[in-house]
Parts: structure tokens; sequence; C-alpha cells
């Protein structure tokens, strides 16, 4: 499972910083958070490709979020896409998005579904889940949990036990299926451990610290926070419905999260160490997120 940053920017790019967008590359596929300017030319340099890309999910409406779909789209269109492509986001994503295919001309041969979203469970697969929560920025903003399904252990030994041939019955059993052997019907249970907690991590959007986002990322392995200010600007992130790297920092303390990454950094800051500084005054495993940086996941 790998955590890539495509874009750490806030409303204004930067020579170092692109746009908003997170790629995490799990589950056979490519999960797209937030979709700035630039997205598909920052996966270009790191080889991944959009047509992998089965599912976006938009945190909110401003343009530094959204302006990358456009040239995604039609890029999958130029490749041949015949798959689906789910699009998720606040009230007003399909709107942006029937404006989006009426942009110029171009031909696809593929579906775009969009969800408008109001919170709860959005995705409930075999391997992970994904729920999001309303939190507080200037217009709805939405932030996402994605919870890795981790199966319990395979007791090898207690299969044995109970005369199961090593084989074919053994990934039956550990996928969730009775086998028959000698007549005997052995259930999962019989040979699986106990449940294990998988990986979790939130992504926040922009937005203020809120109680939403800190029951959303109780336990989180990553929490991803927005950090468009330092500590001395309180007011400024207060007025612009944004949050400062302590104010993460101290969201991360509250739901207990193993590791804080700041993102939406403000091009005012041309040293990001100064954040990264200001938050681990608070919580300690805070680090700032910078464009391409690669976050393998365990």
């Amino acid at each position: 499972m790998e955590l890539i940053f495509l874009g750490t920017s806030s409303a204004v790019p930067s020579k170092y910083r692109n746009h908003s967008a997170i790629a995490l590359k799990a589950f056979g596929e490519i999960i797209l958070f937030d979709c700035g300017e630039g997205t598909q030319r920052q996966m270009v340099q790191l080889k991944l490709s959009p047509m992998k890309v089965n599912n976006i999910f938009i945190t909110h409406l401003h343009g530094d979020h959204i302006l990358g779909i456009p040239g995604i789209i039609q890029s999958m269109g130029f490749r041949g896409r015949k798959e689906k492509l789910n699009i998720y986001g606040p009230p007003g994503i399909a709107m942006v998005i029937d404006s989006i295919m009426n942009l110029g001309y171009f031909t696809l041969n593929f579906n775009i579904e969009v969800h408008e979203i109001d919170g709860g469970i959005l995705i409930d697969e075999k391997e992970y889940a994904i729920e999001c929560a309303k939190t507080e920025h200037s217009i709805p903003n939405f932030s996402y949990s994605i919870i890795e399904k981790k199966k319990p252990r395979f007791l090898r030994k207690k299969a044995l036990e109970l005369g199961i041939e090593p084989g074919p019955d053994f990934g039956k059993l550990h996928a969730g299926t009775s086998v028959e052997v000698n007549g005997k019907i052995i259930k999962p249970e019989d040979v699986l451990g106990e449940p294990r907690k998988g990986i979790k991590i939130v992504y926040s959007g922009d937005t203020r610290p809120c109680d939403a986002l800190i029951d959303l990322a109780m336990d989180a392995d990553i929490l991803i926070h927005e950090s468009t200010f330092q500590a001395d600007s309180p007011d400024k992130a207060e007025e612009t419905c944004h949050s400062t790297a302590q104010e993460a920092a101290n969201v991360a303390l509250q739901a207990r999260a193993k590791k804080l990454i700041l993102t939406h950094i403000s091009t005012r800051y041309k040293k990001s160490k100064i954040l990264e500084k200001s938050a681990k005054e608070i919580f300690k495993n805070s680090m700032v997120a910078e464009d391409l940086m690669v976050v393998k996941v365990k």
C-alpha cells in the first residue's frame, strides 16, 4: 500500500507544489482524492496510469481541488477506456461534471457515475471501506476515511489437525468459505485467528479543526490534515476556514492518530520545516508532505 502526494499546495501552485491531489495505490487499483490542476502530469512523473483509477473522491468544489478532472477524463478517453468511472463529491459535483462533459470536443466510450454525498459509508468492498464526514470549511467539505479490511490469520497447525490438506481448501477457508473433509464440514472460524485491525488513513480536505473530523480520524494510522498556515496566523486561518499546523497537531492528538502528515501548504512558506516544527511541539510524529512524496503504509 502506497500513499502518493501528487499536489500539496494551497489555492495557488508554486514552483515546488502542485494543486491538491493524493493517490492511494492499494487493493489492485489507484484511488484518487481530489484532482487539482496538473494532477495527471504529476501521475506521469510517477508512472501512475489513470486507467487504474476507478474512484475519484472530491472533498469540496474549490478550483484547486477539481480543475484537473477535465484533463484526466479526456486522457482516459484518448486511451480507450471502457470501464466505468465513479466520482464522489459534495452536492454540486454533478453540475460540475455535467459542465466538464460539455467542455470542448472529445469522445468517451465509458460511463461516468456521479455520487453526491452527505456523509456515511460510501464504499464497502471485500478488502476496504471508505467513509466520509462533513467538516467545517467556507463551502461544504467532506473528509474521507479509508479502512483496510484485514483477514484473520490462518491457523495452519489447527487446519492440519482437522485433517485439511494444504492446497485449495486452505485458500477457501481463509477467504471465508466452508469446506468438507472426510464427510465433516469445516467452517472458516474453525481455522482462523482473532480479527485483525487493518490500516486506517484519513484525509481532511480543507477544514477548520472540528469534532466531526476528530471522530472520523479516531485511532487512524495516518491523518493527512491541511496546514495552510503557521501557528502565528490563527486569525487568518479562522477567517479563511483553514487550519494552522498546531491546530492540525491538536486534531491528531485528540484523535489518537499514529502519524500526522501536513499538506495544503501556503506559498508564503518557502521553508515548510517551520510548519513541521510547530506541529511537532504538540504531536511528535508529524511531517510535512512534499510533491511526489511516496509513503509506504504497512
